[in-house]
């Protein structure tokens, strides 16, 4: 038997910090719980509450490397989220331009 529990949170490295911000506060409607510029770092980082009780944080940096996508990078691949209808968040998503695959 496992002694965890679940995902406590998922950190995320943004190649836009206003544009993320937007994205995931705004477009999928996520609370803030705190946010916090770093400026020894240059540095935002950004605690988002997820309704299960998880948490995504959101960080910046000043000129974070691309991540390459062909061949396979190691790192996260995709963050999925669970909804209770697929075809309405898709059409959410679509009007805010973000494209979705099948």
């Amino acid at each position: 038997m496992t002694p965890l529990l679940g995902i406590h949170h998922v950190a995320l490295i943004c190649a836009d910090y206003d544009r993320s911000r937007d994205f995931y506060v705004r477009v999928l409607g996520l609370t803030v719980k705190a946010e916090h510029h770093r400026a020894a770092r240059d540095s935002w980082k950004l605690d988002l509450a997820l309704p299960d009780g998880g948490q995504l944080e959101l960080f910046s940096f000043p000129s974070p490397p691309p991540r390459p996508s062909r061949p396979e990078a190691q790192g996260l691949r995709h963050l999925a989220f669970r909804v209770a209808t697929l075809e309405p968040m898709i059409e959410r998503l679509a009007a805010e331009g973000v494209p979705c695959e099948p």
